[in-house]
């Protein structure tokens, strides 16, 4: 396997360049929950990394079986993470508005919740394996492996970021959060049509 220096710029670009969606819901989800302990962190931080590994990877294998059904997918991507975001970001914006009427603290972040966001910020990576194409297996995998890295390390930064600012902001934290939310969902939706 031929690895030169611009194989690892490149995927560390792709890294950077997926991880954005990801870093902006990091900071939301860590403006939601300012007392979020560090293996909260991680697990957070694990997940985008994962999904953001996994599209590529599934792209990829998109290019080399199904290349048709996966063109007439593709349309669909913007709607989809529209929906995903517009959906926790309007949850997270309505518990933190009854929090803030009851002046309790909102509720942490669920699972199925941080899921969904996973698969909303990384659904756009799939076309991602269409540039690795050309790539073996083994060349994916890897070019795989840094982009989850280099999302795990943002995210996690982003995640921290947001702690910080949430202990100062308290109970406005899920509202902006949630507010980020959708508005992530409507770039990438308008990234996505035009």
């Amino acid at each position: 396997m031929n690895l030169g220096v611009s194989f690892f710029i490149n995927s560390i670009g792709f890294g950077a360049g997926l991880a954005m969606d990801a870093f902006s819901v990091s900071l939301a989800n860590g403006l939601g929950e300012p007392k979020m302990r560090a293996k909260k962190m991680l697990g957070i931080a694990g997940i985008f990394a994962f999904f953001q590994a996994l599209m590529p990877l599934i792209g990829w294998v998109c290019v080399h079986t199904v290349v048709e059904h996966f063109n007439s997918f593709k349309k669909f991507i913007p709607w989809i993470a529209l929906v995903l975001l517009l959906y926790i970001g309007g949850k997270m914006l309505i518990d933190g508005i009854k929090a803030s009427d009851e002046n309790s603290e909102s509720a942490a972040l669920t699972l199925g919740a941080l899921l969904i966001q996973g698969v909303a910020t990384s659904i756009d990576a799939l076309s991602v394996g269409f540039t690795i194409s050309d790539y073996n297996l083994p060349k994916a995998l890897l070019s795989a492996f840094i982009i989850g890295a280099v999302t795990f390390l943002i995210c996690l930064g982003g995640i921290a970021i947001g702690k910080k600012f949430g202990t100062h902001l308290a109970g406005k934290a899920s509202i902006l959060g949630g507010v980020i939310l959708i508005i992530i969902g409507i770039q990438i939706f308008l990234k996505g049509i035009m």
